[in-house]
Order: C-alpha cells, then structure tokens, then sequence
C-alpha cells in the first residue's frame, strides 16, 4: 500500500514538473505582458487567470477525448503541431511590428483564449504529454496524482502571470513595447521550433 501511494506520488511530482517545463509560464509571462500592455490592471489581472483556465480546459479535453477526438478527424499530432506553429508565428510577427497595439480591433479580443491558452500554453507539447500521462495513470492513485498535478501546474501559470502584471507599471510605456518586441522574437522562435519539430515528425514516418 505504502510503495503504491510512493509511486503514485513519485507519478504526480514527475507530470507536474513535466508539464511545468514544458508550458514555462515564467517564459509565457513576456509574451502574456506585451499581449496585455493596452488593458486595464484589473483586466490584466482577470486575462491571467482566464489563461490558465482557458488551458487547463483545453488539457482536460484533450485528456479525456485526445485520442478520440484526433483519430476522428484523422488528425495526426504534426499537424496538430505545425497549426499551432503557423498560428503562434502570425501573433509574433504582430508583436514585431507593432501592429497588436495599434489595431484598435486587437482590444475586444480575448488574448486569453489565443494566443496564450492555447496554443501558448496548452501546446502540442503539453497535450501530447497529458496524454502519455494518461495512459501511465492505470491505478486510483496515479489519476488522482495527475489531476492534482495538471491542476497544481495550472495555478501556478494563473499565479505567474498575475504576478507579472505589476511589472507594467515599473518599466514605463518604453520598457513595455522593448519586452513586445523581444517577446516577439522569442514567440518566432518557439513557432519555428514547432514547426521544425513538426517536419521531423512528418519526414520520421515516410
């Protein structure tokens, strides 16, 4: 019984760090703040946690009907991965030039819903390990580690980006479209490695 609740355990801390690393909510913060820098704090602060949300729902879904609902769209994780890829790079290059905080219609948009629930946070890759998780988790125990993990890396994330909403106020107007333009860069970055991750996936099965 002891050896089951330490595994269940030892199961739970390894998909919570799993899950951590992969989402990175202290990377998403930059990105988050430069997709926020024309809202109010309070809706800075309700965008946060509707992120988090926002992924933790998308990772549920895709927990539960993952497998099912992929195969019945024939749908293969690649292509799960070069979509989100395609869709993160168009957000980047917005931030590069500048135009999500100029485009007056950008401030009706829902930034917590996409880009940063998803594909930002609940990634390919952060689904396709909720999945694997999944089919590990064959005990009472092990699910209940998981839920528990999924739900602990999602607060974290709500936590992290509420936090970095009081940076706004210290780095100024300048210092915000700076962190918009690096965080630009760094999500191109992350799209093209999606995308190349993609293609390797693609080329391992012809």
């Amino acid at each position: 019984m002891k050896s089951d609740t330490a595994s269940a355990l030892t199961f739970s801390v390894q998909a919570f760090v799993t899950l951590f690393v992969i989402m990175d909510p202290p990377g998403a913060a930059p990105i988050f703040l430069a997709l926020v820098t024309d809202r109010t704090p309070r809706v800075r602060r309700r965008l946060a946690y509707q992120a988090a949300a926002v992924s933790l729902f998308v990772i549920a879904l895709f927990a539960i009907f993952g497998r099912f609902i992929l195969d019945y769209l024939n749908v293969s994780i690649e292509a799960l991965q070069a979509a989100g890829g395609l869709l993160l790079l168009l957000i980047s290059l917005e931030l590069l030039t500048g135009r999500s905080s100029t485009d007056g219609a950008d401030t009706k948009t829902n930034i917590a819903l996409v880009p940063l629930g998803t594909p930002l946070l609940a990634g390919p890759g952060a689904i396709v390990a909720t999945m694997i998780f999944v089919q590990q988790a064959q005990t009472p125990a092990r699910i209940t580690g998981l839920v528990i993990a999924v739900i602990a890396v999602h607060v974290a994330i709500g936590l992290t980006l509420h936090g970095s909403t009081a940076i706004v106020r210290i780095i100024r107007e300048s210092g915000v479209t700076l962190v918009a333009r690096v965080a630009g860069l760094l999500l191109a970055a992350i799209a093209v490695q999606m995308m190349v991750e993609a293609i390797k996936g693609f080329a391992s099965t012809w």
